[in-house]
C-alpha cells in the first residue's frame, strides 16, 4: 500500500488555494484510511465540501489548508469507503422483516414454533408469510419426499390459514392445503421453468420449486405503497447499521422502481440503489423507450434475468445429473431462444445484462450466448450473477467478453456442508471459485444476495479470504484454493463494486471529486486476525457527507 505525499497538489486542483486556507464541510484528521483508490493507498486525512471529498492526505497537510466546519479526531480509527452490495434484495429485506423469520431453524418444528410465534403477534394476518427454511439443516427425516418437507405438518398446524414459507434461496415455496386450494393447484398443475413437487400418490406435497412459486404468490394480498415505504426505510435502517451505504434490487418493476425514486427525491431515502429492471413485457417495452438513467442515489441501467434456480432447491441447471438425484440435472427458468431474443434487445440498447447462473449448464448458456452477441472485449459490463458453478473450459470466456463474475462469498461458505453432495468431488471443484474468476479481468463484485444470506458485507470479507463460516469452520478453510486476499475482497466490496455498477466516476473509492461515502469500523479489517473478522462493529457511516448511523 502506498501513503500519500502530494497533498497539496491535490488541493490546488480540487479548489483549494494554495496561499490561503480553504473552507470545507468536514475534515477528518488522524485516521487510518484506506482509500481504494487504483494504487490502494492510504492516507490518515482527508476533507469534505458539498457531499464530496475535495482532499485527501496527511493530517499536518490539511490542518494548515483547511478551516472546517466541523473537524473529527479518530484516533488512528480505520476508515474505509462505504460499502457496497451489488446484488440483494434490498426491497425484498423489507418484506423480509415483516415475516415470520426462519432463518437457522434447526428443524421442521422448530419451524412451525416460530411461525406460531409469528402468528401470535400478529392476529390481524389473514396469511401467515415466513422465509429462511433450509431442510439441508433438518433432520433428514423432515424431508421425506424427493428431499424436500412436505405440507402434512404445516396442515395440522394451521388448518384454517394460508401458509407461505419461501425457502432461504428464494428458489422454493412450502405451502399448506389452505394455500394450495386458494390458488387452485392440483396434481395436473404445470408451469414452464418451475415444478409442482408430488408424493406418490400423484398428489401436491405442498413445494413449489421456481417459477411454479408464481401460483400461489398471485393469490397472496399484495403490500401497499405505504407499507412498501414503510419497509424500505427499515431495511435503510439495518443497511447504514452494517456500513453499507450502495445496495442493489436484484429485480424491480416500474412502480417500485418509481417508489425508491420518489423516496430519494424527498430525501427520506438517502441510502444509494443499484436497481436491475425485472425482466416482463411491460417492464421492457418502457425501459428500452425511456433508456438508461442515472441520479446521484438511483442507477437504472440493467436488466435482471433468471436462466435457471438454486442449488439447494436442486432447480440449478446441470450439464449432467445431480449426484445426489440422478434423475434430475435442473432445469432452465427461460428457453435458450427465449434468453437469446431479449439478450438480442439488450445487446442493441445501453443497458446491461445480469443473467442469474448457477449451474454448470447456465453458466455455459449464457456465457456463449454473451459470446455471440459481445463478440470480443468491450465495456458492455455485462454480469453473469452468482457464476457459482462453472465449468472450467468455460472460465476463459469472462476474459474474451469482458464479463464481470457477480459473487456472494457467503454462498460457499453456507453451501459447503452439502455442496459435494449435489455436485460430486470432481464438479463441485468448479463451484465458488471467486479467485479463478478474478483472474480473468482483474475484477470480481462481492455481494451477498440478502435476504437470502446474512446482510452483514464483512461476512462475505470472511468468506472471501478464509472461507470459514462463522464458527471458523473448516479449520484450514474450504477450497482455499479459490480464497482471495484482503486488498481485493475490500476493492470487490467498493472500487469494483461499482465499476460492476456503472457507479465508479462517482463514488467507491476516497478520492477528490467522488461522493464522500465512507465508513468507519473498530478494528481494522485488512490486519486483523481472521477468527475475529465477524465481530466487527460498525462506528459511523456517512453517505454524501452527511452521517447516516
Amino acid at each position: 500500500m502506498r501513503s500519500f505525499s502530494y497533498l497539496p497538489v491535490l488541493a490546488c486542483l480540487f479548489g483549494f488555494g494554495c496561499q490561503t486556507r480553504q473552507k470545507a464541510d468536514l475534515l477528518i484528521t488522524n485516521a487510518t484510511v484506506y482509500t481504494a483508490d487504483s494504487t490502494f493507498s492510504t492516507a490518515n486525512a482527508f476533507a469534505v465540501r458539498d457531499g464530496k471529498f475535495v482532499a485527501v492526505g496527511k493530517t499536518d497537510d490539511l490542518t494548515k489548508l483547511v478551516d472546517a466546519d466541523s473537524t473529527a479526531d479518530l484516533g488512528g480509527q480505520p476508515v474505509y469507503p462505504g460499502l457496497f452490495d451489488p446484488h440483494s434484495h434490498f426491497m425484498g429485506l423489507g418484506q423480509m422483516l415483516d415475516q415470520a423469520d426462519l432463518v437457522g431453524a434447526t428443524s421442521y418444528r422448530e419451524t412451525i414454533e416460530r411461525l406460531r410465534a409469528f402468528g401470535q403477534k400478529n392476529p390481524q394476518a389473514i396469511w401467515l408469510i415466513g422465509r429462511g427454511w433450509d431442510q439441508n439443516d433438518w433432520p433428514k427425516t423432515d424431508s421425506p419426499v424427493r428431499g424436500f418437507p412436505t405440507k402434512a405438518q404445516l396442515d395440522a398446524a394451521f388448518p384454517n390459514i394460508p401458509v407461505a414459507l419461501t425457502r432461504v434461496d428464494g428458489h422454493a415455496l412450502l405451502v399448506n392445503s389452505k394455500a394450495l386450494r386458494l390458488a387452485q393447484i392440483t396434481g395436473g398443475s404445470k408451469l414452464a421453468g418451475g415444478e409442482v413437487v408430488l408424493d406418490a400418490q400423484g398428489q401436491p406435497t405442498g413445494v413449489l420449486v421456481d417459477n411454479a412459486m408464481q401460483m400461489v404468490r398471485r393469490v397472496i394480498p399484495q403490500p401497499d405503497e405505504k407499507d412498501k415505504e414503510r419497509m424500505l426505510l427499515a431495511a435503510q435502517k439495518v443497511c447504514f447499521s452494517l456500513g453499507l451505504t450502495s445496495v442493489s434490487d436484484a429485480g424491480l418493476n416500474q412502480t417500485d422502481i418509481e417508489l425508491v425514486e420518489r423516496l430519494q427525491k424527498e430525501n427520506k431515502l438517502k441510502i444509494r440503489d443499484y436497481v436491475m429492471v425485472s425482466l416482463g413485457l411491460p417492464n421492457l417495452d418502457y425501459y428500452l423507450k425511456r433508456g438508461p438513467f442515472q441520479t446521484d442515489r438511483l442507477t437504472v441501467r440493467s436488466f435482471k434475468l433468471y436462466a435457471d434456480g438454486a442449488l439447494g432447491s436442486r432447480g440449478a441447471c446441470l450439464r449432467k445429473p445431480y449426484a445426489d438425484r440422478p434423475e434430475t440435472g435442473g432445469f432452465l427458468l427461460l428457453s435458450p431462444t427465449e434468453l437469446e431474443r431479449v439478450l438480442t434487445q439488450l445487446a442493441g440498447s445501453g443497458f446491461q445484462a445480469n443473467t442469474h447462473c448457477i449451474g454448470d449448464s447456465a453458466n455455459h448458456i449464457i456465457l456463449d450466448l454473451y459470446g455471440k452477441l459481445l463478440k470480443t472485449k468491450n465495456d458492455r459490463r455485462w454480469r453473469i450473477e452468482h457464476a457459482q458453478v462453472v465449468s472450467p473450459e468455460d472460465v476463459w470466456k469472462f476474459n474474451r467478453y469482458s464479463v464481470i463474475p457477480s459473487v456472494q462469498p457467503t454462498h460457499a461458505t453456507s453451501d459447503m456442508y452439502w455442496a459435494g453432495d449435489r455436485l460430486g468431488s470432481v464438479r463441485v471443484k468448479g463451484a465458488y471459485a471467486f479467485k479463478d474468476l478474478m483472474k480473468q479481468n482483474g475484477i470480481i463484485a462481492f455481494g451477498s444476495d440478502f435476504p437470502v444470506e446474512a446482510v452483514n458485507p464483512l461476512f462475505g470479507f470472511h468468506s472471501a479470504t478464509a472461507r470459514q463460516d462463522d464458527k471458523n469452520f473448516p479449520v484450514g478453510g474450504y477450497q482455499m484454493e479459490n480464497a482471495v486476499d484482503r486488498q481485493s475482497a475490500l476493492l470487490a466490496m467498493t472500487r469494483w463494486a461499482a465499476y460492476a455498477n456503472f457507479e465508479d466516476h462517482l463514488r467507491g473509492s476516497i478520492a477528490p471529486g467522488k461522493q464522500a461515502d465512507f465508513v468507519v469500523l473498530n478494528q481494522d479489517i485488512m490486519k486483523a486476525p481472521a477468527p475475529t473478522l465477524r465481530q466487527t462493529k460498525v462506528l459511523q457511516t456517512w453517505v454524501g457527507g452527511e452521517r447516516v448511523y
